[in-house]
């Protein structure tokens, strides 16, 4: 925290119960915790484990990488890449739909050939 300049007092802390299986137990005890950097407005929730003060930690990890990708610039490299899958599958649902209206012309061909012999095609 220090190495990225992340003071305690920037954090909000919240403690949720956590959701999933664990019946009575889980919706007695709030392990499930929430932290909010104040000044990037990052938030993070995290219920791994069944102990609040583990979960504390590891929200803080989670917290400290994202605002770590963040600053460096690692962020813009994952868009990018998100970008590049989403664009990847605009052009293949495109293409399923050409393979759809191919198949269909298809039907509809052998359809004609069944028409009976002098009817007016129309």
């Amino acid at each position: 925290m220090t190495r990225l300049g992340v003071r305690e007092e920037d954090l909000r802390e919240t403690f949720i119960r956590s959701s999933g299986p664990g019946g009575q137990k889980v919706n007695k005890t709030a392990t499930c915790v929430f932290l909010v950097h104040l000044p990037t407005g990052l938030s993070v929730k995290c219920q791994q484990e069944r102990s609040q003060a583990l979960n504390r930690f590891l929200a803080r990890r989670l917290l400290l990488d994202r605002i770590e990708r963040l600053r460096t610039g690692l962020v813009s490299a994952e868009k990018m890449r998100i970008e590049k899958i989403r664009r990847q599958k605009r052009r293949r649902s495109r293409r399923a739909q050409e393979k759809t209206l191919a198949g269909k012309r298809l039907q509809s061909e052998k359809k004609a050939l069944r028409a009976r012999v002098g009817e007016d095609e129309s």
